[in-house]
């Protein structure tokens, strides 16, 4: 069913978001919705924003930017810290410009995250108590996971129900926030205030086949070896990469390799397998959202017959 606008949506400056999984597609076809709707793509990609990464996080090509402007693609230091909050207000003076410019801003990416904080607005909880939360980190090595779940559960079912009991951080954080304001932090992200409050955001997440989508995995990794990720990563791993850097799919799996701790066989079946369950995490994080509209892709499909369709719903 097509996205549902009252009265009030008609009359706001659109924006649109293209999630999805990882290798399905869909910088090639925020490209040519881009171009149907002659704007430009803002990437909502955690990983792609670090310069050096190309290969690794799969970064659209030449081809593909020569055609539409893009933004937020390669523009920090893969050494520096990039947060949600520093995206959040970057994305948004983005849009402010293009839609001045009588532009619809299209969003391409599949970091959940990314698209939560600009739709749904971010969380401004309390300031983190280090010290309760290394309470915390105790409390679990001694008794589980499981134990600090349940507490949570006890008094906040509504964050506990959206959070995987083995999702510790998350876990600790809603505790914390609890015990330093007073107030479950499912209420206090009913505060936020997002894009979705000033404009009408229509959100469209790929999917395919999971077959076809996991033989896509395979393919890019394939090559991305081929076109020299080998060399990408031992040059990254030569940096003091920051945290969030360190978590691209990549870094890991070949820094055993070059360590010597298994095969260049192995390396490639990890960064599969590994890719693969990112996917997977990616789909169960965007079917939560009752607001996006599903499009189903062939595996012959091409990316503008894709993005004619979903330009039916905008």
């Amino acid at each position: 069913m097509p996205l549902k606008l009252n009265s009030k949506s008609k009359k706001k400056n659109k924006i649109v978001f293209l999630a999805g999984p990882t290798a399905i597609g869909k910088s090639e076809v925020a490209v040519e919705l881009a171009k149907r709707l002659h704007s430009q793509v803002i990437s909502c990609d955690s990983m792609q924003i670090y310069k050096g990464m190309d290969i690794i996080t799969s970064k659209p090509g030449s081809s593909l930017k020569n055609r539409v402007k893009h933004h937020l693609i390669g523009s920090v230091s893969c050494d520096r810290e990039y947060n949600v909050s520093r995206y959040r207000r970057e994305a948004i003076g983005i849009i402010k410009k293009l839609i001045k410019r009588g532009k619809i801003p299209v969003f391409c990416g599949g970091t959940g995250l990314y698209v939560s904080i600009l739709v749904d607005g971010i969380f401004k909880g309390s300031r983190g108590n280090l010290a309760l939360r290394k309470k915390f980190y105790r409390l679990a090595d001694s008794y589980g996971n499981d134990y600090l779940y349940r507490r949570l559960k006890r008094i906040d079912k509504n964050a506990a129900d959206k959070i995987h009991p083995n999702d510790i951080k998350r876990i600790i954080r809603a505790l914390e926030v609890y015990v330093t304001s007073g107030k479950p932090i499912s209420v206090l992200q009913q505060e936020r205030k997002g894009l979705s409050s000033d404009y009408d955001v229509r959100i469209f997440c790929l999917n395919m086949d999971r077959d076809f989508l996991y033989q896509r995995i395979d393919r890019r990794v394939d090559k991305m070896f081929k076109g020299g990720l080998l060399k990408e990563v031992k040059k990254l791993l030569s940096k003091k990469l920051s945290k969030t850097a360190q978590g691209a799919i990549g870094i890991k799996e070949l820094k055993g390799y070059f360590k010597g701790e298994y095969s260049l066989q192995e390396a490639l079946r990890l960064m599969k397998r590994n890719t693969r369950h990112y996917a997977k995490r990616q789909l169960s994080w965007f079917k939560k959202d009752k607001r996006i509209r599903w499009v189903n892709v062939k595996e012959d499909e091409k990316p503008f017959q894709i993005a004619k369709r979903i330009s039916n719903f905008i």
